[in-house]
């Protein structure tokens, strides 16, 4: 695999996405607002669940499906296991009101390297400006929790970005999505059955 140079400018660009998706983290059906709680922080993870399973399958049917190569394959494998970790990890927080694994139908989405591209570069726009979306619906103890990932999937956004040749950081800010509009974005993919 050929090593990846991204010069000093574009690193700091990609820090600042970083810092800026750190602020945030979790989706979730509030349609009120109201104070953070220990229920509202439920309710945010339990759709939290739902986004990191989703990326997680989607990621895997990649995989299975043969069509990835080099660094591709190489985002996929990793993001993959990374969402996965992050899905046990809301699991655990969660327990017993854990909800079961959605079934997911990526069509042919994955069949195609530059499809794969494009979805997972939605997909991981999408779980960050829902996170951030949430991020001052979460208990401080949940959002620096929430954090950890957040962080990670920033990492996620500009390295697939700069795999398929788009600026890895492309706004000073990212903006956040309410609930609904992340729920709805879900939706529209049409991969949740």
């Amino acid at each position: 695999m050929a090593e990846r140079r991204i010069d000093r400018v574009a690193f700091l660009r990609g820090g600042a996405a970083v810092t800026a998706g750190a602020v945030a983290l979790a989706v979730w059906p509030r349609t009120t607002a109201s104070a953070p709680s220990a229920k509202q922080d439920a309710e945010i993870l339990r759709f939290a669940l739902t986004v990191e399973d989703l990326q997680a399958a989607f990621y895997a049917d990649a995989i299975k499906r043969g069509a990835l190569t080099g660094e591709l394959l190489e985002f996929a494998r990793t993001v993959g296991g990374h969402e996965r970790a992050h899905a046990d990890h809301i699991r655990q927080a969660l327990g017993s009101g854990a909800p079961k694994p959605a079934r997911f139908d990526f069509g042919d989405t994955n069949a195609d390297p530059k499809r794969f591209g494009q979805t997972a570069i939605a997909l991981e726009d999408l779980g960050l400006a829902a996170y951030n979306g949430a991020a001052t619906s979460l208990t401080p103890d949940a959002l620096a929790d929430a954090a950890r990932i957040v962080s990670v999937e920033a990492r996620h956004a500009s390295w697939i970005r700069d795999i398929v040749g788009e600026n890895p950081a492309p706004h000073a800010a990212d903006k956040p999505i309410s609930a609904s509009e992340a729920q709805a974005a879900v939706a529209r993919t049409g991969f949740v059955k």
